[in-house]
């Protein structure tokens, strides 16, 4: 389950540069130096805490991380989506994102140390998710949203059993507007980001990686 993530305005985006316009990066950027320090977590109904998601090559826009039902946060778990489930369903898949990272947390059990994932370099991740629209109770429209969720790989095994979708640069085209089936996006998506992947390194927290964000 990923339930924190960040974006550190020092991160890397030179590999999404051939795949995203210029001023939407320098966008996603101005609005990291913004929230530098923050742990990015699910929003809540309190502490609206909308965070960025890419919609196209030149689109980004705040989203609701987990789902709105009846104008309230979903009763169900919604902030995660499992791949499996994904691929088995009939048609295309649902509307698409990607959310960018520069690391992402889980906690290891059993000592409870929250473990940091990120690529050399600060390099900008790209984490999978699906969308849907949704309303708040008085009246705001979002766009919700819910990361991809895959069996963990390489050395993420070792601290917990899922991870996050990792959509590399050359295939975030493919992932936001393709109209193939579910199973085949699916298995296309993992197939790409098993190189990305590979190169996953864990640490224990950072401590200046504190929450900032509340629900």
């Amino acid at each position: 389950m990923c339930a924190s993530y960040g974006l550190d305005p020092r991160y890397n985006d030179e590999e999404y540069r051939a795949a995203l316009e210029a001023n939407m990066l320098e966008g996603l950027r101005a609005w990291s130096r913004e929230n530098a320090g923050e742990v990015l977590l699910p929003t809540g109904k309190n502490r609206r805490n909308l965070n960025p998601i890419i919609r196209g090559s030149d689109r980004w826009e705040l989203g609701w991380w987990g789902y709105l039902v009846n104008g309230a946060p979903a009763g169900f778990a919604s902030i995660n989506t499992r791949s499996e489930r994904l691929a088995s369903a009939r048609g295309a898949l649902p509307e698409r994102a990607i959310v960018p990272a520069s690391y992402w947390r889980e906690m290891q059990k059993p000592s409870r140390i929250w473990q940091h994932f990120a690529l050399p370099g600060d390099e900008m991740l790209g984490l999978a998710a699906v969308t849907r629209p949704g309303r708040t109770a008085d009246g705001l429209e979002v766009t919700c949203f819910s990361i991809v969720m895959e069996d963990a790989r390489d050395r993420v095994r070792e601290i917990h059993d899922r991870m996050p979708l990792l959509i590399p640069a050359g295939f975030a085209e493919e992932w936001l507007s393709s109209d193939a089936p579910a199973g085949e996006l699916i298995s296309a998506a993992a197939g790409a980001s098993a190189g990305v992947a590979s190169r996953i390194e864990v640490q224990p927290q950072r401590p200046q990686q504190q929450n900032h964000t509340l629900f």
